[in-house]
């Protein structure tokens, strides 16, 4: 087998608020292949959030190991962790995070310039071509829809060639047409690029698409079980809707046209 990618073993994170102990994870053990595509699910307060957290080395636990591609992240420092995110994690998050007056390309070129990489304006095209925004390079947030905004993160993520990708809830601001096409292009980027993407949320249909979902309750894993038929984006979320005939009409009457907005134009 395949040395794994992520490999949390006993992990523990107890939060101090005063003279309170938060014992936000209990002792979690997980590994994630290369290539794997997956969900960490649980409700509020299940410890989730803190369990990404220290995936994407954004904290780390309070005892316990996490290897990153063969890497022990578990003691690094805050400047080991901002390299260690940059070089080997992608962020895909419900609120986008795109600067507001800077086009797409020079949002995706972020990581890039913390990177201290020059000369990758390509690289940056490319990833948004890879999305399906090579026609839209130039534009600024708010001149796309949160579908096209959310696929601006997606190529953000992917710009330096991460390891994995960490997606918290990608689909929470989004309508369902929307949702279903990051979805789909989360599903091509797993099965054509060999990225391993973490999904985390607690939408069970988002789950669904996935081949792996982790379930967390009171800080601890209490299952951990296969998706023997992930759903396909957008094969079953939008059917065609049902057209019912117009009535016929009775061309003994003149016809009296009735103008309504949707007729304005």
């Amino acid at each position: 087998m395949a040395e794994a990618v992520i490999d949390v073993a006993d992990v523990t994170k107890t939060y101090r608020m005063g003279e309170i102990e938060v014992r936000a994870l209990r002792g979690v053990s997980m590994r994630v292949q290369p290539g794997e595509l997956m969900a960490i699910m649980g409700p509020s307060g299940s410890g989730k959030s803190t369990l990404m957290n220290i995936l994407g080395a954004l904290d780390t636990s309070s005892t316990g190991s996490y290897r990153l591609d063969g890497e022990d992240v578990s003691r690094m420092d805050e400047s080991q962790l901002a390299d260690v995110r940059n070089r080997k994690i992608g962020f895909v998050f419900q609120s986008f995070n795109l600067l507001p007056r800077t086009s797409a390309l020079d949002n995706v070129e972020l990581p890039l310039i913390y990177a201290g990489i020059s000369n990758g304006r390509q690289r940056c095209i490319d990833a948004l071509s890879l999305v399906g925004l090579g026609d839209r390079v130039h534009h600024k947030p708010n001149e796309l829809s949160g579908g096209q905004q959310q696929r601006v993160a997606i190529a953000r993520a992917l710009v330096n060639r991460p390891s994995i990708i960490l997606a918290d809830e990608p689909t929470g601001n989004l309508d369902s047409h929307s949702g279903a096409e990051i979805m789909r292009i989360f599903q091509e980027l797993n099965e054509g690029q060999g990225i391993t993407i973490i999904f985390v949320t607690h939408e069970q249909d988002i789950a669904e698409h996935t081949r792996r979902i982790v379930r967390l309750q009171d800080g601890v894993i209490v299952a951990d079980e296969a998706v023997a038929n992930p759903r396909r984006a957008g094969e079953t979320e939008h059917p065609l809707p049902v057209v019912t005939p117009p009535a016929p009409v009775d061309t003994a009457k003149p016809a009296i046209l009735v103008e309504t907005p949707d007729t304005i134009v």
